[in-house]
């Protein structure tokens, strides 16, 4: 039987969004110094915001068109990661096996994301007449 999705944090999307977030964290501490204010701080937050407009999406189920606003804000945020990834690897901060199982990591999540964007009727609450 498949999990009851409750929360945010439920979504498959939301469990690989934060992973892939956290692996960015973890890689990104070995970058540069003068990087801090720029690529480093870039990354960060374009890879943490997935997570957080799936949670204000998963909030404004009530209303489909802000619900579908949020999840196409999320795939923003997760091309942007994939375009500063671009960069780490340009710039020689990290390797090429580990930019590909992160930029295939962003396309699942890309993917995931569109899915729920087409669907949003099975995501949001009907509407009341």
């Amino acid at each position: 039987m498949p999990q009851r999705i409750e929360r945010a944090r439920d979504l498959d999307v939301y469990k690989a969004a934060f992973s892939a977030a956290m692996e960015i964290f973890r890689i990104s501490k070995d970058f540069p110094f003068e990087e801090r204010y720029s690529l480093t701080d870039q990354i960060r937050r374009s890879s943490r915001s997935i997570c957080s407009n799936l949670a204000e999406a998963w909030r404004k189920r009530r209303y489909r068109a802000v619900f579908v606003n949020k999840i196409s804000d999320a795939m923003q945020e997760a091309s942007e990661t994939q375009t500063w990834l671009d960069f780490c690897l340009a710039c020689g901060y990290i390797d090429e096996e580990t930019f590909d199982r992160l930029d295939i990591e962003y396309e699942k999540i890309l993917g995931m994301l569109n899915s729920m964007e087409m669907k949003a009727d099975k995501f949001c609450f009907p509407e009341e007449k």
